[in-house]
């Protein structure tokens, strides 16, 4: 006999149930019905959990950005280290991203898309976004940048290029090594940090 999904696990199956749907068919295969049949509940099952369209697009944002922050999450990023940890450490992380998890990536962009055309999804979108960038400025700060807020914009712009070239654009069929990464990162950081 299969245990019943408790609450939270059920959110859960229902979040990544959409986000598989995202990867595979798009915004247009996203439905209340094609959740529950991926994630095998019983009809109606995403509809009580999630009244709305836009509850199940806040739903499979705020469930994108945990799994994202455990992919991307550097993984003993030197407290007070220098710049060769750092981008070791930032390149471990985003190559990670990329040669493991690359679902994630065309979901990030399916949902940045649908939030340009849903005001109520743009909010919720930038504000679960800022998980990330917080911590980013504050490396920034701690590596000794005069502008992290700048700077941080820089290397997210920086890894967002990249990510989408892998993921979806001319270079999705050579995605980068972590050494190649590393370089990238390192003529980057130098180049702000004055190093």
């Amino acid at each position: 006999m299969t245990a019943r999904p408790t609450g939270s696990d059920r959110a859960d199956l229902i979040a990544d149930a959409a986000l598989a749907l995202l990867a595979e068919r798009g915004m247009r295969g996203l439905t209340h019905r094609a959740v529950d049949e991926r994630a095998g509940l019983p009809q109606g099952s995403t509809s009580n959990h999630t009244r709305t369209r836009q509850s199940l697009l806040e739903a499979a944002v705020r469930r994108l950005a945990e799994r994202e922050a455990g992919v991307l999450a550097p993984g003993g990023l030197p407290a007070g280290g220098g710049t060769d940890e750092l981008v070791a450490a930032l390149a471990r992380a985003l190559h990670r991203y990329l040669t493991h998890h690359p679902e994630l990536l065309v979901c990030r962009y399916e949902l940045a898309l649908e939030a340009t055309r849903r005001p109520g999804l743009r909010a919720f979108f930038d504000a679960t976004g800022l998980q990330f960038r917080t911590p980013l400025v504050a490396l920034m700060t701690a590596a000794g940048s005069p502008e992290p807020e700048r700077h941080a914009l820089s290397l997210v712009a920086w890894c967002e290029g990249l990510m989408f070239s892998c993921a979806a654009g001319s270079y999705h069929r050579s995605v980068p090594s972590e050494a190649e990464l590393r370089t990238g990162f390192d003529e980057l950081l130098r180049g702000m940090l004055g190093h």
